[in-house]
């Protein structure tokens, strides 16, 4: 059978191209009996409703959030898919303009103020024409006095329930939460503000992302601001170090909304498990001395992974609890007591260490530490835990048992390290 494939699927690096090898390969959800995800691209769900909200996010001006969205535009058009042009700023950008291409624009509404005729979006309009998908940019702009809207969001939000999908933008210096931060590294204080919440209630967030050398690069020739703006923009609001920080602050909230969206999906699924998308280590620590070089190797081991740590206790309870005070008696006699006291005392210390370290301290209430450590790891979707050494008697462990052995046999799917008693001992001395 032949096999070969037309140069004109093939990249410029010699690779097939992604779309030749679905189709000959029959990769395809629909080829293999998947069905197809509700998202914006599904033009055919009959069942009436609110609308569906997709965000590109961006750090700044010039990313290139509105050529995203006209290019998604016109892509979700050739499918098949109604598109219309509620809303869009070129900002005169050339390579933004050809993007419209045949993109049907619904005319603006012309508003008087102070004698001068501006422009906004007409969103009776885009609803009585009523698209499958509307393109909206901006959508923190404030609108002109004499709008039936103060807030353009506001308008979003009447297009989403009347059905009607939404395709916007969004600068990350726009969100309310963030006025006060962004002004701190800018020195800019931002106007045009919306609510974090509307953010949060999209369905898709997708970042629109380049680098702060690449954006000054981007400036400098013209692609963003016309010339005379260009010089105060570069020493002002794009400094290198600027744009960084407000990228970081985009990269945090994409990856917030990626990982709420999991944790939403894994809910409704019944998904018990970890799904290890990112590492996150948990340390389960007491009142013995060496807690403290046990919560040091837990914290190194996710420093080193970059990940969160989540520092367990366990107070006992019922029965159980009763048992640890009988052999405290019967192992200390009249000092019992005391004992007890200092063990409490050093259990705190050693959670204001864990805190100390940036930890998340986190208290269990059981009859059983393996089954609360067990319960712990699930609730926080930990994949690596950190326990010590047990250090029981005989007794204590014909009691108790080993709570490195129950965790083996509860299966918590997670990677088990156990600190040796002796180098705790030696590191401590």
């Amino acid at each position: 059978m032949d096999t070969s494939t037309p140069n004109n699927n093939r990249r410029e690096d010699g690779r097939l191209d992604p779309e030749t090898l679905l189709n000959r390969y029959k990769l395809r959800d629909s080829d293999v009996g998947v069905p197809s995800p509700t998202s914006l691209d599904d033009v055919s769900d009959p069942t009436p409703g609110r609308g569906r909200l997709r965000v590109y996010l961006g750090a700044s001006a010039g990313v290139g959030k509105t050529y995203a969205m006209l290019n998604e535009g016109r892509r979700r058009q050739e499918r098949g898919t109604d598109v219309v042009i509620g809303y869009v700023e070129t900002h005169k950008r050339q390579n933004t303009a050809e993007q419209i291409g045949d993109l049907e624009i619904v005319p603006r509404k012309k508003i008087d103020y102070r004698g001068v005729v501006l422009e906004e979006m007409d969103t009776d309009a885009v609803i009585a024409r009523h698209p499958q998908v509307a393109l909206v940019d901006e959508l923190a702009h404030t609108n002109v006095s004499g709008s039936k809207y103060r807030k353009r969001y506001k308008d979003v939000q009447e297009l989403l329930d009347a059905g009607i999908d939404v395709i916007t933008t969004l600068n990350v210096q726009h969100l309310e939460s963030l006025n006060d931060l962004v002004e701190n590294i800018t020195g800019i204080r931002v106007r045009e503000t919306l609510p974090d919440s509307i953010l949060d209630q999209a369905d898709e967030v997708e970042l629109v992302d380049i680098a702060p050398s690449a954006l000054r690069q981007r400036m400098l020739h013209g692609n963003i601001y016309p010339p005379e703006r260009i010089e105060p923009a570069l020493k002002n609001f794009f400094r290198e170090g600027n744009l960084t920080a407000l990228r970081e602050i985009a990269l945090r909230l994409t990856a917030n909304k990626a990982e709420s969206q999991l944790q939403a999906y894994m809910t409704g699924h019944a998904i018990t498990g970890a799904w290890a998308t990112n590492e996150r280590v948990l340390v389960g620590f007491d009142h013995r001395v060496q807690s403290r070089l046990i919560i040091r190797d837990a914290w190194r081991l996710a420093h080193g992974l970059h990940a969160d740590l989540i520092a367990v206790s366990v107070e006992l309870e019922g029965y159980t609890a009763l048992q640890r005070q009988v052999l405290a008696f019967l192992k200390y006699g009249s000092g019992a007591k005391r004992y007890l006291e200092e063990a409490k005392q050093r259990l705190e210390e050693h959670a204001l260490f864990a805190e100390d370290l940036g930890a998340e301290v986190v208290r269990f209430k059981s009859q059983d530490i393996a089954t609360a450590l067990a319960q712990a790891s699930r609730e926080q979707r930990i994949t690596q835990l950190v326990i010590g050494q047990p250090t029981h008697t005989r007794l204590e462990e014909f009691f108790f048992g080993s709570v490195v052995n129950k965790l083996l046999r509860l299966h918590v799917n997670v990677d088990i390290h156990v600190v040796p008693l002796e180098r705790a001992q030696e590191r401590e001395s």
